[in-house]
C-alpha cells in the first residue's frame, strides 16, 4: 500500500516506531534525527544497564540493542522515503564488533544508514559512540528482511503514521 505524503516527517515516524517496542521504552532510547538515509538515536546511561558493577559499564546487550534498534529504524525510513511504502523489516544478520567499553554516566549514540534496498532483503551500517562517531564504541553491519506492506497490521500502520490514536 503506497502512502500519499507531500511531507514526510521520518524523525516523528522513527520516534514512533520506536516508542513501539517495549525494550526501547525500558531502555528510553531517544530517536533525535531520521532521514531517508541516517538514523541517530541516544542511549541514555542507566545503572540500571551496568554489566559491569566495578567499572560502571554498560552492558555489550545494549549496546546491541541500541544498534539492531537503530539500523532497523533506519530502513524502515529509507523505504518509506524511497518507495512511499511502510514495511516492517525484522533482523536477518547482525555482526557486532566492540572496540572499547562505553564510559560510565555518560550517553551512547546510534548512527545507522541503510545503504542498500533490493527487493527482498535491505542492508545496514551502524556506529555506536559517544563523545565522536570518529571514536567508536563498537560497529555493526546488518541484513533485514523486507516484508510486504500489506503484512503491516492497520493498528502498527496508524501507530507509525500518527494516527487518531496518537495524543
Amino acid at each position: 500500500m503506497k502512502i500519499s505524503s507531500d511531507k514526510k516527517p521520518l524523525t516523528a515516524m522513527a520516534t514512533r516506531f520506536v516508542d513501539q517496542l517495549t525494550q526501547c521504552r525500558k531502555l528510553k532510547l531517544k530517536v533525535l534525527e531520521a532521514s531517508g538515509n541516517h538514523v541517530l538515536m541516544e542511549l541514555p546511561y542507566d545503572t540500571q544497564l551496568v554489566g559491569y558493577p566495578d567499572t560502571g559499564v554498560i552492558h555489550g546487550g545494549v549496546i546491541t540493542t541500541l544498534m539492531d534498534t537503530a539500523s532497523g529504524c533506519a530502513v524502515v525510513c529509507s523505504i518509506f522515503d524511497k518507495c512511499d511504502l511502510l514495511e516492517i523489516s525484522p533482523t536477518l544478520d547482525l555482526r557486532v564488533d566492540y572496540m572499547k567499553p562505553a564510559e560510565p554516566h555518560k550517553p551512547v549514540y546510534g548512527h545507522a544508514q541503510c545503504y542498500k534496498l533490493s527487493s527482498s532483503v535491505a542492508f545496514t551500517r551502524a556506529i555506536a559512540y559517544q563523545d565522536s562517531i570518529d571514536d567508536p564504541i563498537a560497529h555493526a553491519v546488518g541484513s533485514f528482511m523486507r516484508i510486504s506492506p500489506e503484512m503491516v497490521g492497520e493498528e502498527f500502520r496508524q501507530a507509525l503514521m500518527g494516527g487518531a490514536n496518537e495524543s
